[in-house]
C-alpha cells in the first residue's frame, strides 16, 4: 500500500506555510524575524515569543513514554484536531467516505459532516465488538478512513486485538485506533505497531489519565510519512507557549499519573459493586476506561433525579444498543459515595 495514493491530490501538492521558527536552524539570542513584541508581555512568563511549532521538547519526552520516535508524533488541540486533520489530509469533500462503528465517539461523524464526507456505519455487535465482514462489505475505492475506538466510548471496552489486526491487514485505507482511555486498560498500545502497519494511526490524549483536559492536548502517532502530512496542514503554532510549559512540567510527574490511574481503577471496582446492589440496575458492562456504562430500568428517570440533586451523568439511550444506558465517569471517592447515597435513596 502506498500511503500517498490515499492522500488528497491538493494536499500532496500543497506548499505549507513556513513560519519563522520553521526556517531558522541553530541557536540565536536576538529574534527579529517574526514581528513579535520584543519588549515582552505583562506577565511573569515571557509570552511575547511564538512557541516551537513542532513542540520538540514535549515530543522527546513523549517519545520515551510511548516508545515511539519523536518524528512519529503529532501534537494537537485535543484529539479532535487530529481527527479534523485526518479528514483534511485523506478525504476529498463530496467524493470520499469513512466508516464508523456505533455506538462510538460522536466527533468522527461530526467531522465527517463538516468536511462533506459520507459516513458509513457498521454497528458493533451485541458484545460491542466489530463485525469485520460487515465493515469490509461497506468498503469501496473511495473509502479512506476506518475509526476504531478502543477502549470504546461510550461502552468502555477494548476492541479485540484479533479484529484490529484483521482490519489492519484487509482494510485498504487508514485504520484509526482512538486510544483516549488506553491508560486505564491492561493492554499494550497499538502505537507500538505503527512501523509494522503503514496504514495505522493511533490517537491518544493527555486529557484523561494525565488530568490535563483543560489544556486540550492530544496526539496522533503513526509513521513519519503520515505525521509529515499532519504537520504540513496544521496551523503553524497550534499549541500555545503556556500550554507547552505546563505539559512539560506535568510529564515529569509520571508517578502522579500512575497514582491517578491506580486510584481511579480501584474506585471503579468499588463503584461497580455498589451499583450492582441497586434493584433498578439491570447490567454493568465491562470497562477498560475511567467510566462505566450502566443499563437501568429507566435511564431518563435516573438521569433527571441525579441532575435535580446536582450530579450530572450522560444518558446514552439514543446510541445503538445502549437503550436505557447511563455513562458514569469515575469521580473522586467522595463523589462516588455521594452518587451511591443518592441512588440508594431513589431505590
Amino acid at each position: 500500500m502506498l500511503i500517498t495514493d490515499l492522500i488528497r491530490k491538493s494536499i500532496l501538492e500543497l506548499k505549507p506555510y513556513s513560519s519563522a521558527r520553521d526556517e531558522f536552524k541553530g541557536e540565536a539570542s536576538v529574534f527579529l524575524d517574526a514581528n513579535e513584541n520584543s519588549w515582552g508581555s505583562p506577565y511573569p512568563i515571557a509570552y511575547n515569543r511564538y512557541p516551537d511549532p513542532l513542540q520538540k521538547t514535549i515530543k522527546n519526552r513523549l517519545s520515551a513514554l510511548k516508545n515511539v520516535r519523536p518524528e512519529q508524533i503529532f501534537l494537537g488541540n485535543g484529539s479532535d484536531e487530529a481527527i479534523d486533520i485526518l479528514f483534511r489530509v485523506f478525504c476529498e469533500p463530496g467524493l470520499d467516505n469513512v466508516i464508523i462503528l456505533p455506538p462510538t465517539y460522536g466527533m468522527y461523524a461530526v467531522q465527517g459532516n463538516i468536511h462533506g464526507t459520507e459516513i458509513r456505519r457498521a454497528p458493533l455487535n451485541d458484545h460491542f465488538q466489530p463485525d469485520v465482514p460487515a465493515i469490509l462489505s461497506l468498503v469501496d475505492e473511495r473509502t479512506k478512513l476506518l475509526f476504531l475506538c478502543s477502549p470504546n466510548n461510550p461502552t468502555g471496552n477494548l476492541i479485540s486485538s484479533d479484529a484490529v489486526t484483521e482490519l489492519l491487514e484487509k482494510f485498504k485505507g487508514i485504520v484509526v485506533v482512538d486510544e483516549a482511555y488506553i491508560d486505564f486498560a491492561n493492554s499494550v498500545s497499538w502505537a507500538n505497531k505503527t512501523d509494522e502497519y503503514p496504514n495505522l494511526v493511533v490517537l491518544q490524549t493527555l486529557s484523561k489519565a494525565w488530568g490535563l483536559a483543560g489544556l486540550r492536548v492530544g496526539m496522533a502517532m503513526s509513521n513519519e510519512t503520515i505525521i509529515g502530512y499532519f504537520n504540513k496542514v496544521k496551523y503553524p503554532y497550534n499549541i500555545g507557549l503556556a500550554t507547552l510549559a505546563i505539559v512539560e512540567q506535568a510529564l515529569q510527574s509520571e508517578a502522579q499519573y500512575r497514582s491517578f490511574v491506580e486510584q481511579l481503577n480501584a474506585d471503579k471496582s468499588i463503584l461497580k459493586i455498589e451499583l450492582a446492589d441497586l434493584a433498578f440496575v439491570e447490567k454493568i458492562y465491562p470497562s477498560d476506561a475511567n467510566f462505566i456504562l450502566v443499563k437501568v430500568r429507566d435511564a431518563q428517570v435516573v438521569y433527571d433525579y441525579l441532575a435535580q440533586n446536582g450530579i450530572i451523568v450522560r444518558n446514552r439511550s439514543k446510541e445503538v444498543n445502549c437503550e436505557n444506558c447511563l455513562r458514569i465517569t469515575i469521580g473522586t471517592t467522595a463523589e462516588n459515595e455521594q452518587l451511591i447515597a443518592l441512588l440508594k435513596g431513589m431505590a
